[in-house]
């Protein structure tokens, strides 16, 4: 029997959920705990720490055209620190990542914002032959963060971008107001690691040539070494979003999505379609979670929310099935087979976990604090 968390929407769905006595769950009160200065921060030192970030920013800036790098998806977190990172005077450069899924709406949030603010846009466009193969390498492993192969290309190139161009900052649109609480261990998988993409695609025979990609040495090197920074730049601000959205749509001709992460075809179908079919996994909650934990959202607006599929309307659902079917090069049978088959652990593959929860306890050694 399902059960929901009495405080948050978070529910039995996340396999290592417990609740206590009152029925309030373990993610919201970790959230709490760990995100509650984020959340409910001093308003002098946020601002203290912005304008000692934007200094240093400012001040290894010297005359090279840009001095920060800025991920942008479309989505409104990654756009409203574009629009912040330039009010506050730096020279951003935004890096975006075409992957062949990108919806038309994404692409003209981004052009009109690229536009408005007067800077420039490098867009790294994956080879779509390699990249569909290795999606299919990661449908056959049936593990469920098909996502990892954007999201770590996505890190990659922009540690790369930063390297070329001698800038120490990547600004990033990650943020505890509105995604800060814990992803499920069994909803996603660690996003660097690389050892997993690579052991899945061998295991269809995929040889990655092009595809640009990040492995735990790689993070430390780029960090530790190179000194590369990836800043959680709304972190340092009073971060709205509905707020935010608002000025986007006025000022900016941005046209929101119905829910996080939709401004990619695949991302959208593949939480509103793939993950709730084929794993039970409703990302609604999560994200619901923390707008309602932040202060962002009521819970009973949150339930109401999560009524029905995570989609606009069957219809768009169907559209982006024969989209995803078309793009994919499968039969409604071939689709139909994939999500009735059981989910297999990203554990049954090669792994970084090892390395990873060594550079987290070492981390946690050098900063004199237990990794978590």
């Amino acid at each position: 029997m399902t059960r929901m968390c009495t405080r948050c929407v978070m529910d039995t769905s996340a396999s290592d959920i417990t609740f206590d006595a009152q029925g309030v769950c373990s993610y919201c009160t970790r959230f709490l705990e760990q995100s509650r200065i984020a959340i409910q921060p001093d308003p002098s030192r946020q601002h203290e720490m912005l304008q000692s970030l934007v200094a240093e920013i400012r001040r290894r800036r010297g005359r090279k055209a840009y001095d920060c790098v800025v991920g942008v998806s479309g989505g409104v977190d990654s756009s409203w620190v574009l629009v912040q990172a330039v009010k506050m005077g730096l020279r951003p450069l935004a890096v975006h990542m075409d992957n062949g899924w990108n919806s038309e709406l994404a692409q003209n949030n981004i052009a009109n914002l690229i536009r408005t603010l007067g800077i420039d846009l490098q867009t790294h466009v994956i080879h779509w032959p390699e990249y569909r193969a290795l999606m299919q390498a990661f449908f056959d492993a049936d593990v469920v963060d098909v996502e990892l192969l954007y999201d770590n290309a996505m890190l990659a190139v922009n540690y790369q971008q930063a390297a070329r161009l001698g800038v120490r900052h990547m600004l990033s649109g990650v943020n505890h107001a509105t995604e800060g609480m814990v992803m499920p261990p069994s909803w996603a998988w660690n996003k660097f690691d690389r050892r997993n993409i690579v052991s899945i695609a061998r295991r269809n025979g995929v040889k990655i040539h092009t595809f640009p990609s990040i492995g735990t040495l790689g993070r430390v090197w780029w960090g530790a070494v190179r000194g590369i920074r990836w800043v959680k730049f709304l972190d340092l601000l009073d971060f709205n979003k509905a707020q935010a959205l608002d000025t986007l749509e006025s000022q900016f001709g941005y046209k929101r999505y119905p829910y996080k992460h939709y401004e990619s075809i695949f991302t959208r179908f593949y939480q509103g379609y793939i993950l709730p079919t084929k794993f039970g996994v409703d990302k609604r909650r999560l994200h619901f979670s923390t707008l309602v934990m932040s202060g962002q959202m009521r819970r009973d607006e949150a339930i109401s929310g999560l009524q029905g599929i995570a989609y606009p309307s069957e219809q768009a659902l169907e559209e982006d099935k024969a989209y995803f079917l078309k793009r994919m090069g499968w039969t409604p049978a071939q689709l139909d087979a994939y999500v009735r088959r059981p989910g297999r652990s990203h554990t049954r593959y090669g792994s970084e976990v090892p390395l990873i929860e060594w550079c987290m306890r070492m981390r946690g050694r050098l900063l004199g604090s237990p990794a978590t």
